[in-house]
């Protein structure tokens, strides 16, 4: 029994956008990753978090496949929206989609928490500055905010004494590495670590790593974790 977590697994079954044409890391990934999944989950008592970016599918209906893939291993899977998920709708609607197609395996992290054992499972997209108008920007990024203080908010009121862990897809930093109001939160709520996906190649480089003002933070996405989830519990 045991938690793991990993993001940005692009898996496209039907989409016909597989992320071989990257190169490097990302040559053969799909073998990788479902040698990973493979590897690490083995019971139904194991939990995925997914950060993001599962599905390169447009829609419920072209992403059914990868969805399909994903419920072929053991355990429970948690589903954070990602950048790419263009598949994503409001929760009632994705809800519906997988009891329509006997998915019963798969739940979404989305203005909630979620309970591992002892440890709440909170967090939301994220979100940094994108090819969107600064008053754009500004609205997605509060809204985020909020979301994210909702999840906190929600693990605190159900399990006061609660181990607080946060999932984004996007990373929780400004572009140069300055804390952003998603760190702030993190730290006010006395979240103990963090983990976030999002970033690729160069950028894994770069990443912030370890212990910022008592919350430890990890990249996950996974080309970053070799394409292998991480146990964190």
């Amino acid at each position: 029994m045991a938690l793991y977590v990993i993001g940005d697994t692009h898996f496209s079954e039907t989409a016909g956008k597989p992320m071989d044409v990257f190169g490097g890391a990302w040559h053969d990934y799909r073998a990788k990753l479902l040698r990973g999944l493979a590897e690490t989950m083995r019971s139904e008592e194991d939990m995925l978090i997914i950060c993001g970016d599962l599905s390169w599918g447009m829609t419920l209906n072209e992403a059914l496949e990868d969805f399909r893939l994903l419920t072929s291993f053991p355990g429970k899977k948690v589903l954070l929206k990602g950048n790419h998920d263009y598949w994503w709708e409001t929760v009632s609607k994705m809800q519906k989609f997988f009891a329509q197609n006997d998915i019963t395996d798969l739940q979404f992290l989305h203005n909630n928490c979620i309970f591992y054992k002892d440890i709440a499972l909170c967090g939301t997209r994220g979100w940094f500055a994108e090819s969107k108008s600064a008053a754009e920007n500004e609205r997605i990024y509060k809204r985020e905010v909020l979301r994210l203080e909702a999840s906190l908010s929600a693990a605190r009121a159900a399990r006061a004494d609660a181990e607080l862990v946060a999932f984004l897809h996007y990373p929780p930093f400004l572009p140069d590495g300055e804390a952003s109001c998603f760190c702030e939160l993190l730290e006010r709520y006395g979240v103990s670590r963090c983990f976030y996906g999002h970033l690729h190649g160069e950028g894994i480089r770069g990443a912030v790593s370890g212990m910022r003002r008592g919350v430890t933070y990890r990249l996950i996405s996974a080309d970053a974790l070799s394409f292998t989830p991480l146990c964190i519990g």
